[in-house]
């Protein structure tokens, strides 16, 4: 099975060729703020991006001939996790999404490739927006503002599944505590193949991160709002992008941190400890949701290179179950998996509707 994944970002758009499971060409395409500014809305870079990708593959001597083609999922209503075909209900709504996102385009640029290819499939798997909470967990203390997800549902379904492989089980035999170490941080108590619990790591909900400021004081947050300081906008980016590392330190550079660390930087080592506190603080929360029967806690993402990082989080909440690193953000591989599993019925293609 030949498959296509897709993968746009806020400043990239990342490429991978499989066969079956075997990674055959990928590409990590960047873009510079000066080239996106010529777009005035996320939507019409379709045609740049889609363009990137045909110019990819025609430069590495790969045929636009595929069984699947895969795109990651983009900001759409709320849905059950699984690999959904991708139909005309799903296309319509990636343009009219409420969050525009890179990720939006993922979808819309694997149908029109695929449309142009007999016999070629188009999904998308485990978007962000993956909601599988128990009811209790969508509520919050405001009738106004329920609880909702946005997180990184594609890595930490992938990473469960292939823990519960090599554990020789199902992930829906295991109660996992997921816990995705980037630029924002998802934690999330999986339940027999279900994220029943998860905080919100791009609106701002959860341990601060190195571009997120996680969960704030309302009040004072309030009062920033009405201070007449600043735009909607300013607060919006004080929340998510220039926030949690980068606001305190001025960089989310974990490599460069630890060595300002190594070197004696004491105030960088104060903001560490504080983000790792509150990450094993939000583990430990997750315990709670699942009664403490924890077969494991994984860490994921790509700070969980760092041992820095990682070291201090494990040593805080190792008592709870056994802890395992799979670093990086795995994406690319998720997607294809994820396609293949589809190809071969081994997987669900589910409706999105």
């Amino acid at each position: 099975m030949k498959i296509l994944a897709i993968n746009p970002g806020s400043t990239s758009t990342k490429i991978a060729v499989y066969e079956d499971d075997r990674l055959v060409h990928s590409r990590n395409v960047r873009h510079s703020v000066e080239e996106l500014s010529a777009y005035p809305k996320v939507i019409h870079q379709f045609a740049f991006r889609e363009d990137i990708v045909i110019r990819e593959l025609k430069e590495n001597g790969i045929p636009l001939a595929f069984d699947a083609i895969i795109g990651r999922g983009g900001l759409i209503k709320p849905i059950p996790g699984g690999v959904y075909e991708i139909n005309e209900a799903m296309k319509r709504d990636s343009i009219n999404a409420p969050r525009m996102h890179a990720c939006n385009l993922g979808g819309l640029i694997a149908d029109h490739l695929a449309s142009s290819i007999p016999g070629c499939r188009a999904f998308i798997a485990d978007p962000g927006v993956v909601d599988e909470l128990d009811d209790v967990a969508r509520l919050t203390g405001s009738p106004l503002m329920p609880h909702v997800t946005i997180w990184h549902a594609l890595n930490q379904k992938a990473v469960a599944r292939k823990f519960a492989a090599r554990q020789r089980k199902a992930y829906e035999e295991l109660n996992l505590i997921i816990c995705h170490l980037g630029g924002g941080i998802s934690v999330a108590a999986h339940r027999m193949g279900r994220a029943i619990d998860v905080n919100n790591s791009l609106d701002g909900e959860g341990p601060f991160s190195p571009e997120r400021a996680g969960t704030l004081p309302a009040g004072q947050l309030v009062d920033l709002c009405f201070s007449g300081q600043f735009t909607k906008e300013k607060l919006k980016d004080m929340i998510s992008g220039r926030a949690g590392l980068v606001a305190h330190l001025g960089t989310n550079d974990i490599t460069a941190i630890t060595l300002a660390i190594s070197r004696g930087d004491k105030r960088a080592e104060t903001v560490m400890e504080a983000m790792t506190y509150n990450i094993a603080k939000a583990i430990g929360a997750a315990a709670t949701v699942l009664y403490g029967k924890v077969d494991a806690i994984i860490l994921t993402g790509g700070m969980a290179h760092s041992d820095y990082v990682t070291a201090r989080v494990i040593k805080r909440v190792k008592f709870l179950a056994p802890v395992h690193v799979y670093p990086g953000e795995n994406e690319m591989e998720a997607l294809a998996q994820s396609a293949l599993g589809a190809l071969r019925g081994e997987l669900p293609v589910l409706t999105y509707r």
